[in-house]
């Protein structure tokens, strides 16, 4: 089982030779997919790393919120995505891989609505997403790197050597979002849960700076009536044969 700890923060420097041979395996797609499922299943399975670009944002949205920057302020923001100090912690098949912000955990806190929607917005401007992306490829290292988010393979990562874009119907995932958050616990309304993810969906879509899109090259992926583990085995298949040939 691959455990690791990423410590990400403003000094964090890229070993540039380490990311040329690091191979790369990009897992875009809208919420409650199953990009995170599927991205720690093949983390396990190939022994790589993982990066949950969503809970960066989230982390960004958090940070915000505690501050009561307003969520619009892009030059503030970007400022403090620069200055986030972040740490990932666990292994690729635990239920949720721990983060720290300012070496709190807040995995709990980050995964709420709230968060969500904060994060969402925060992702929509263009300087945000410019100084978040030095850190999420700081996370391309040996033996390789299994990325979760949605922009990837079209973005952070455009020579990735195997791209996939999940879908599902909007239906499915809010029934996958609710009992998730059932099972924590949460309380939750799912028709209220449908319109926030179909609302987001928009936002992600139409926004200015890297839109929810699949990359040209990517594989994709429906996931609405397959298991976790069967379309993470489609996806190692895939990469087996690309690295064959």
């Amino acid at each position: 089982m691959n455990v690791f700890s990423k410590h990400m923060n403003s000094n964090t420097s890229i070993n540039n030779d380490s990311q040329r041979k690091a191979p790369v395996i990009t897992i875009d797609g809208p919420t409650a997919s199953g990009k995170g499922t599927i991205s720690r299943l093949l983390a396990d399975r190939l022994g790589w790393q993982i990066l949950d670009s969503g809970a960066l944002y989230r982390l960004l949205g958090l940070k915000a919120l505690r501050q009561n920057v307003p969520l619009d302020d892009e030059p503030v923001l970007a400022k403090l995505a620069l200055e986030l100090d972040i740490r990932f912690s666990g292994s690729a098949l635990d239920e949720e891989i721990q983060v720290f912000l300012d070496e709190e955990n807040v995995t709990n806190e980050i995964r709420t609505e709230t968060s969500g929607a904060a994060a969402s917005k925060v992702a929509a401007l263009p300087k945000v997403r410019t100084a978040l992306l030095d850190k999420q490829r700081a996370f391309r290292q040996l033996p390789g790197l299994i990325a979760d988010g949605r922009d990837m393979g079209t973005v952070v990562f455009p020579d990735a050597q195997v791209k996939i874009f999940l879908t599902a119907s909007a239906e499915e995932r809010a029934k996958r979002r609710y009992n998730q958050l059932i099972e924590k616990g949460v309380s939750v309304n799912l028709s209220d849960l449908f319109e926030e993810i179909a609302e987001r969906d928009k936002r992600d879509s139409n926004r200015s700076a890297a839109p929810l899109v699949a990359a040209e090259d990517a594989v994709e992926l429906d996931t609405s009536n397959i298991t976790a583990e069967q379309a993470a085995l489609r996806v190692l298949e895939l990469y087996q044969n690309r690295t064959k040939s």
